[in-house]
């Protein structure tokens, strides 16, 4: 073995523990903003007592002890399913965003390019104030519509993009397309809905939220996010060789246009299973990945999980944000993080000339 390869091979063990060791680094950020979410709020039971309740409620057989009832409401039935719903809307937004990123090779793009939010609004739009549904949930009207509509546009981008050759170029172009077909039908409802407040609604659920946050959501929203975000961790290596360009991945024997829908129907299930229950929540799925791949770099076996615990962290440091500054009322968390992700999108878009030109 050449002195070379050794040096090589020190300097990918190196490399590998760094990328771990920021990964756990973050995984434990999310841990510190759990307890403060836990621990503030407009009602704020101490963060012994909030544990208690977790505990008790969790492992009942341990006999921990107990809590006030007005706590375990709190803590249990409100603050901890919102908890827990930021955590996956987080996760499997960066996910999707860093999957799409990577399979389309464009760092400006994001789980939404296929045009999934804007007929995600529309289908909520027409369950709000018509009370139109094209499938029947029992009590979930709008979410339902929602989801199907996300399915919808899903369905239209993939046939255009496939007459077109299945490219990176025809995927964005048809989404962009889509997007402003069905945001167009979103403002003719706006426009000819009967009732205000059902205006009023629609732009409360625009504006995204996890205020539905329940046991009941998350136990219809977990399973469906997680296996979606478990195959898309499969294809890392697909996306990495993707990544370099299509005559890169023919040459290695990775079929392009089969990678490329493949992950355009597991970013679509997964971002459409979370938005249908907070809304169209964005920048998460577009900065997530970025300031993963600063920290980590662009191997995607590494940049997928980096990016949905960044993802995590973010939603849910914006929802606490959104719960504390305001007290005792909230503001929406989608104002919160488009707050945070402008700014940072036109530092990219700087960034990104200023590297083009140099």
């Amino acid at each position: 073995m050449t002195t070379s390869t050794v040096d090589l091979k020190k300097l990918y063990s190196k490399d590998k523990k760094k990328k771990i060791l920021v990964i756990f680094s973050i995984f434990l950020a999310l841990i510190v903003t759990i307890l403060i979410s836990l621990s503030f709020g407009a009602s704020s039971p101490r963060l012994s007592e909030a544990l208690t309740v977790i505990f008790s409620k969790t492992f009942p057989f341990l006999n921990i002890g107990s809590a006030s009832p007005l706590s375990e409401t709190i803590i249990w039935t409100i603050r901890l399913p919102r908890i827990v719903l930021a955590i996956i809307a987080g996760a499997g937004l960066a996910t999707a965003g860093a999957t799409m990123q990577g399979i389309l090779r464009n760092p400006l793009v994001s789980s939404y390019i296929l045009g999934i939010s804007s007929a995600a609004g529309f289908g909520a739009a027409l369950a709000i104030v018509f009370g139109v549904s094209i499938a029947t949930f029992a009590g979930y009207l709008v979410i339902g519509n929602a989801f199907i509509f996300c399915l919808i546009a899903m369905v239209i981008v993939y046939s255009i993009a496939r007459i077109r050759g299945m490219s990176s170029e025809s995927v964005i172009l048809a989404g962009v397309a889509v997007g402003f077909l069905f945001s167009a039908l979103l403002s003719l409802i706006q426009y000819i809905a009967p009732e205000r407040n059902a205006v009023t609604a629609i732009v409360f659920w625009l504006m995204g939220g996890l205020y539905t946050a329940s046991w009941q959501n998350i136990l219809i929203c977990l399973p469906i996010v997680a296996i979606a975000m478990i195959l898309m961790m499969t294809q890392a290596w697909n996306i990495n060789v993707l990544s370099m360009g299509e005559d890169v991945a023919v040459s290695l024997g990775v079929n392009s246009k089969r990678i490329l829908s493949i992950n355009m129907i597991l970013e679509t299930v997964a971002t459409a299973s979370i938005i249908s229950f907070t809304g169209i929540i964005g920048f998460v799925d577009l900065i997530a990945p970025h300031i993963s791949r600063m920290l980590i770099g662009n191997d995607h076996r590494y940049l997928i999980p980096c990016s949905a615990l960044m993802g995590a962290l973010m939603l849910l440091g914006a929802d606490t944000v959104a719960r504390l500054i305001i007290m005792p009322t909230e503001l929406p968390v989608g104002i919160v993080t488009s707050l945070i992700g402008v700014p940072f999108f036109i530092y990219l878009l700087i960034h990104k000339r200023r590297h083009r030109f140099s």
